[in-house]
This record gives C-alpha cells, structure tokens and sequence, in this order.
C-alpha cells in the first residue's frame, strides 16, 4: 500500500531492519552513507536498490533535512554502483517513488537502479 510521504520516520521499515541487520540482503556496495543491494522481487537483469543510511522518508525529507556531505555522499553512491555494475552503456534507469501518488510502498527513501534490457517508455499515455 501506498504511503504518505510525510508521515515521520518509521524504525520498523524493512529498510530499517536491513541496516540493523536484522534482515539479510544480497549486499552490492556499502560505505558511510549509503547500502546497496539486489531487489528481492527484480523488475529488471538488474535491479539494485541504494537506500541512505539516515532516517529519511522519501526524496523530499532528504533533500530538506540531510547534510550537504550526506546528500553528495548518497548520489555518489548511486553513480558508484552504476559504474560498477556496468550500467553507465549502454544505459540505465533511476526510480525513486515518492508518496501514494508516486506508488512508494517503503518509507525510506531508496532510489531503484534498472538495468541489463531495453527499459521502454518510463509512463503510459494518459
């Protein structure tokens, strides 16, 4: 289901849990800001998730409440990731949903890195 992007920080979340370690992931780049590891349902050859080591939401708490070396240090950690997996040629794909409109199911905020097919149109024709 859908949540509200505004709602505070849940430490329940299953991405909470992760970076606890309470619940085991398929680890493809850790350092001080940001864990990324395999999407346990992929949409894509490649479906990584990156997720922030903070209690950030969505796209829109991070970006009004992160520290500036926190901020760079996540997007770096997602070019990172793409670079390594080499996903960079011949192309990729970043998702990051945002509130019920936006289909964000977890509330902590993760960016999705598709890869490894032809991607098609990112939305359908209204």
């Amino acid at each position: 289901m859908p949540i509200d992007a505004t709602q505070p920080y849940d430490d329940d979340n299953i991405f909470a849990k992760i970076l606890r370690g309470e619940i085991p992931n398929k680890t493809v780049y850790e350092d001080d800001f940001a864990l990324a590891f395999h999407d346990i349902n992929p949409q894509a050859p490649t479906h990584v998730l990156v997720i922030p080591k903070g209690r950030y939401v969505s796209w829109d708490d991070f970006s009004a409440k992160a520290e500036a070396e926190e901020i760079a240090g996540f997007v770096r950690a997602v070019g990172h990731v793409a670079r390594t997996m080499g996903l960079v040629e011949p192309g990729y794909r970043l998702l990051a949903n945002i509130g019920g409109h936006g289909h964000q199911e977890v509330p902590h905020l993760h960016v999705h890195l598709f890869g490894g097919r032809p991607l098609g149109p990112m939305l359908m024709s209204v």
